[in-house]
């Protein structure tokens, strides 16, 4: 990755790309750390601590890069972008006319669907922004001043934040190198590892020197392991039956349909991360409700009953989302239409059953796989009580792994295609 970074730095229109890239990043770090006025941030952050950690607001906290608990600028991130993707996505689906403007329309439709997403993202940042004040005002001692135009000034300056990280990640997407808003999210992350660190540290003067051994070198397995199935696919082999057309002859090659195990990437945790920790965050708006046995036995995030139906919730939204993603009916009529067929298996519905079949093992497999990182971080908190409170999630490791790959394999797509010699040595 290293190399492939620095033979990237030698090109003079990559090294622009890369400086641009880091220099939208480097802005939007700047913004998040910026508070929004009227707001107590110290009063904040000890709420964030003491009540809010294992609820859907801790998980929106880190993926944001701790500006959540903070009321920054930029505390709504990338969430307001992200959501109106998926319902964009999902509507898609159900609505017949978004689903022709997506299929048939090509790069105009195209362009209508990011313009119906950006104006969702507004729409979804304005609501936010007023869910969040609202959250803000009810605990009372955190908004110093509870005025009407305070209001529209801490909700119009969310929304604001949120339309600036949408228009970010859109320059990075355009103009640098990889997707905007996986590198925004990355970045993220990446802002919480020296607090990591420093906890890591503190924690191997109270704990026992094997349990350390035991947290780097899991880590790192699991990263090794992330990485292995990252590039995992199931290829399926396809003929193409030769045609002639005049005095030529198209066709008669052999190919394959890749289809990759973890298909659906980190969105099946983030989703089920996001319903299992709605009961918790409900009884943090109750007063003494994180105290409650219910809360401290099913809800808590550390608990075993926790841990299984976050397990079964990955699982279902991994089979939800591949079936979205991959439709075997429509990939065999493509198939039939250009000539191709799978060996063995008669076009049209032999194959469409054939690929679905493929299809449910893969999901399968990658929802375990998404499964095992996702909990490994509970197991081990719950064996070893010393790194329970550890900032170290199966989610942000996935996602960090995912976008280095993705981004190092941006750079070498684009050396390739312009033939550079110490790339291809």
């Amino acid at each position: 990755m290293f190399k492939t970074l620095a033979n990237a730095w030698k090109i003079p229109e990559l090294r622009k790309k890369l400086m641009f890239t880091l220099m939208i990043l480097l802005l939007y770090r700047i913004g998040n750390v910026i508070p929004v006025p009227y707001i107590d941030v110290k009063a904040l952050t000890t709420m964030f601590d003491s009540v809010l950690s294992n609820t859907i607001l801790g998980l929106y906290n880190a993926m944001s890069g701790s500006a959540f608990s903070q009321a920054t600028v930029l505390a709504l991130s990338i969430q307001p972008y992200i959501n109106s993707s998926i319902i964009i996505q999902l509507l898609t689906i159900a609505i017949p006319a978004l689903e022709r403007m997506a299929k048939e329309e090509g790069e105009e439709g195209k362009k209508k669907i990011e313009k119906i997403t950006r104006y969702t993202t507004v729409a979804l940042g304005l609501l936010m922004g007023w869910a969040y004040f609202m959250m803000l005002k009810n605990y009372g001692g955190i908004i110093t001043d509870d005025s009407f135009l305070t209001a529209i000034v801490i909700i119009l300056t969310f929304t604001a934040g949120s339309a600036v990280v949408m228009w970010l990640g859109e320059q990075i997407t355009a103009h640098g190198i990889g997707n905007g808003i996986s590198m925004i999210l990355f970045a993220n992350i990446i802002s919480g590892i020296p607090s990591a660190a420093n906890m890591l540290f503190e924690t191997c003067f109270t704990a026992n020197w094997w349990q350390v051994l035991v947290a780097v070198l899991g880590v790192a397995m699991l990263i090794v392991f992330i990485v292995f199935v990252n590039d995992a696919e199931r290829r399926i082999p396809v003929q193409y039956a030769k045609r002639v057309v005049g005095r030529k002859i198209y066709g008669g090659q052999s190919t394959n349909l890749p289809i990759k195990v973890s298909m659906s990437g980190v969105m099946p945790v983030i989703f089920a991360q996001s319903i299992c920790s709605l009961p918790a965050t409900i009884c943090a708006f109750i007063p003494n409700g994180t105290k409650s046995w219910v809360y401290e036995n099913i809800f808590d995030s550390t608990t075993w009953v926790y841990a299984v139906v976050y397990f079964l919730m990955i699982f279902f939204f991994s089979w939800f989302y591949a079936s979205i993603q991959y439709d075997p009916v429509e990939i065999g009529n493509n198939l039939k239409q250009n000539g191709g067929f799978i060996p063995g298996f008669r076009p049209g519905r032999p194959t469409a059953d054939f690929i679905k079949k493929v299809i449910n093992k893969i999901v399968v497999f990658g929802a375990v796989y998404l499964g095992i990182v996702a909990l490994l971080p509970i197991i081990a908190g719950n064996l070893m009580p010393t790194f329970k409170n550890l900032a170290i999630g199966g989610t942000s490791i996935i996602i960090v792994v995912g976008v280095a790959l993705e981004t190092v394999k941006a750079l070498e797509a684009q050396m390739l295609m312009r033939h550079y010699k110490g790339f291809l040595d």
